[in-house]
């Protein structure tokens, strides 16, 4: 039975355990070796049925060592859980500061390994992510590998759960972080020993000075976090601005230290010690010069990939550099593929959630591409021509995994890969690491000059009409055809890009890519609605969907370093095929309704922009078509009613006008049903509504008055209301304890089922067939991580 084959039934069975709503129980795993046993007993026979049999056991005994491999792993980490009874309460503890701190323009965030409990009967963790927020003037001086005793409050990790949106939970999973909070500021926090606890601990050490010391060499050169990234794998060190630059013309790779990096540089350590050794007869002597090339080699790529932080791209290097260090050294030859397989192999071992990650998929199935075009084809091509071919092929192999993972692919990026990877691979990354020795720190401005020169480049691709393909997600059963497709066309041909010559009809492989781009998403049919309320957080985004027509309710809050624009809606409305947006409504200026407007207007059409906002407001000099919203506006879009409640015109007209009670109410009928949607208005608002407008308030939705306060949600206007289902959107364990109990009964007294975003995800609302159908995220998409919705 082959050994690659065996890997990938091995990993398969990682992957699979992966999707699963819960973890297996791990007392079944002794049943096991019952298909092993049989799989021994007929493995000799001569017999090609019992054979047939043998084999088949053994890659389902493989794939369940697989399966239960990452259950084990995975339960074994979920064990470390802090108890819900001490969330949101003081903590001291002591401790190890584990990573690199990040700092912003208030505060530190850094990862801290738990050493002591200090308070009594508490439970904490052994790893958690803290934030430390301070004035400017105040800040601590934080490094990595120090020991500190410091007061914190926690909560566990929480994720927005929306479909095509990063998924936190299991990112701090893989990372075992399993709480996350802040330094609480009393009096004696402080440093207890600045001593590096652990090998581990001094990597950190080493990969923070070296920032540091760039930042003293290049100070405020703009591309110096670039350098730092390069050097250390700190991929935070580089500004949104670049890094959309980088994604826009494929290249952000060059900024993942990966095989091409680590490969690099351990060859040139290798040709330079093989020279060196061969000219010491003594040295020869002792060990063949290969072989002290093969150690020296190997020790770089080891200490490249440390500083890098070990990033699932690095590991991959390594381990396949690893493979081909043992065959050299016992003079043997190992194939190219099933160096992968065990570089494969040793990455999902170590990491089993690694298999979620995009870096995975990119990091080998880029690699697997250059095997399928290099390895085993007959005849010689010109490496200038080879080199565009593996571009070529990595470029059309890659299309399937980015529009599966980011629905999106650069237009540019061969030419940008072209000329950036030479720049990049061969003078500014061996620059930068030179500039790592003592005394050399010299080359730091000259790698900078020559990555400026890159930047240059890929900044005037950016600036092209089309730079990027973006559209909808395909389907799975697309992606995987896709897949199929894409190897069959790199198989061998006889004139490299001519897919109607070599290998028997190539040209299919063209066929099969097609339904990526021609399989069109789902969406509401005549007179039906269609509402995704997205898990923001604390705060509000609705999308509205009729047949031809889309509509954004707000945009979520910002965050200290991104916004609900960036994070949640433009995946989501990309994922959904929405290519833009006919009206969007900002009820009202708080950040947490209208923080996400300016990255959702900069990358969709936005045809009308309603809101309540002041003329001078920053979202607005951004639009062609704005309207204040006003009660009586109304439109029909393919047969469903779409109507403004609130506010009066005349409120306009009063300048001390609060933001939440000039709020936009939005109400939506469809033939099934209708869904009210007040924003933050108060209970004078509620009431004003009652007087006014009373018969238009009866709704099938509602999603509740200001996240569920006190200062709305009257029993008045619940009543009137009247509704089948009430959504509360709030973050979890919010600072302002929204919802409030209270309210949650009230609703519940007037018999209407209560949803949470914070406990079940993004929710669904369809209005369609007579019927109001509501789902939510955490419960079609449940993983083994994820809390429960209750």
């Amino acid at each position: 039975m082959s050994i690659r084959l065996s890997i990938l039934v091995f990993v398969s069975g990682v992957i699979l355990l992966q999707w699963q709503a819960e973890l297996p129980a791990m007392s079944v795993t002794p049943a096991l070796l019952l298909p092993l046993l049989v799989a021994i007993f007929c493995w000799h026979s001569q017999k090609p049925v019992l054979l047939l049999i043998s084999r088949s056991l053994l890659l389902f005994f493989v794939f369940y060592c697989g399966y239960f491999w990452a259950a084990g792993v995975a339960t074994w980490r979920l064990a470390d859980v802090l108890p819900e009874v001490w969330e949101g309460k003081d903590i001291k503890v002591i401790g190890v500061i584990s990573n690199m701190p990040q700092y912003d323009s208030n505060k530190v965030r850094f990862q801290f390994n738990v050493e002591q409990i200090v308070t009594s009967q508490a439970y904490v963790p052994n790893h958690v992510a803290l934030s430390w927020y301070f004035d400017r003037p105040s800040i601590p001086a934080i490094r990595a590998g120090e020991r500190w005793q410091i007061t914190i409050r926690l909560k566990r990790p929480h994720s927005n759960i929306n479909p095509a949106g990063f998924d936190y939970e299991v990112w701090a999973l893989e990372r075992n972080i399993r709480a996350v909070g802040y330094v609480r500021p009393v009096s004696d926090n402080n440093r207890l020993d600045s001593q590096v606890n652990s090998f581990v601990h001094w990597v950190t050490a080493q990969r923070q000075q070296i920032q540091q010391k760039f930042n003293v060499w290049l100070g405020d050169y703009p591309y110096v976090g670039m350098l730092m990234t390069l050097a250390t794998g700190d991929q935070r060190a580089i500004p949104a601005d670049q890094w959309q630059v980088l994604t826009r013309t494929g290249t952000n790779h060059l900024m993942a230290i990966s095989g091409l990096h680590i490969t690099l540089i351990s060859s040139i350590v290798y040709f330079l010690v093989t020279y060196i050794w061969r000219r010491s007869t003594r040295l020869l002597i002792k060990l063949p010069a290969h072989r002290a090339a093969v150690i020296a080699g190997l020790f770089v790529a080891l200490i490249y990939t440390l500083l890098s932080g070990f990033a699932i791209p690095a590991q991959r290097a390594f381990f396949m550099l690893a493979v081909v260090a043992i065959a050299l050294w016992y003079g043997r030859m190992a194939a190219p593929t099933l160096i992968l397989a065990w570089a494969l192999l040793l990455v999902v071992l170590i990491d089993p959630w690694a298999v979620l990650s995009a870096g995975f998929w990119l990091s080998f199935g880029a690699v697997g591409i250059v095997m399928l075009v290099t390895v085993g084809r007959i005849g010689n091509m010109h490496w200038l021509s080879g080199w565009f071919h593996v571009q070529w092929a990595i470029t059309l192999g890659l299309v399937p995994i980015l529009l599966a993972l980011f629905q999106q692919v650069s237009l540019v990026s061969p030419v940008a890969n072209a000329v950036a990877i030479p720049l990049v691979s061969l003078l500014v990354v061996p620059l930068t690491l030179l500039a790592l020795i003592p005394y050399c720190e010299f080359l730091l401005p000259l790698a900078h000059s020559v990555l400026s020169v890159a930047m240059e480049f890929l900044q005037v691709l950016n600036t092209l009409p089309q730079p990027v393909w973006q559209q909808h997600m395909p389907p799975f059963w697309a992606i995987i055809v896709s897949v199929i497709g894409v190897v069959w066309m790199l198989l061998p041909g006889s004139h490299g890009l001519n897919y109607f010559s070599g290998f028997p009809a190539r040209w299919l492989g063209i066929v099969a890519l097609l339904p990526l781009f021609l399989t069109i998403p789902p969406k509401p049919s005549e007179g039906a609605l269609w509402l995704t309320v997205l898990d923001v957080g604390q705060g509000l985004a609705i999308v509205a969907q009729t047949e031809n027509h889309a509509l954004l309710f707000d945009s979520g809050p910002a965050y200290a370093e991104t916004d609900s624009g960036k994070r949640i809606i433009i995946p989501f409305l990309r994922a959904q095929g929405i290519a833009q947006l006919d009206r969007m409504i900002i009820s009202h200026a708080d950040s947490d309704h209208s923080g996400g407007a300016l990255s959702v207007i900069n990358a969709f059409n936005v045809e009308m922009l309603s809101s309540s906002l002041d003329s001078n407001h920053p979202i607005l000099q951004t639009v062609k078509h704005h309207e204040l919203c006003g009660r009586g506006q109304s439109w029909l879009w393919d047969g469903v009613l779409f109507e403004i409640l609130h506010p009066t015109t005349d409120l306009y007209l009063n300048s001390n006008r609060q933001t939440n009670t000039s709020s936009c109410v939005l109400k939506i009928t469809a033939a099934t049903g209708s869904i009210l949607i007040p924003a933050d208005i108060t209970q004078t608002i509620e009431d004003l509504l009652m007087d006014t407008q009373a018969e238009k308030l009866p709704s099938t939705v509602l999603i509740a008055p200001h996240h569920g306060s006190l200062t709305s949600s009257s029993v008045l206007f619940v009543k009137q209301v009247n509704p089948a289902v009430t959504i509360f959107t709030v973050g979890y364990r919010n600072r302002f304890g929204h919802p409030k109990d209270t309210i949650i009964h009230r609703y519940l007294d007037q018999g209407s089922a209560v949803m949470r975003s914070d406990k079940h995800g993004a929710i669904f609302l369809r209005f369609e067939t007579g019927e109001l159908f509501v789902d939510s995220w955490r419960q079609m998409r449940s993983r083994y991580w994820h809390k429960k919705a209750i």
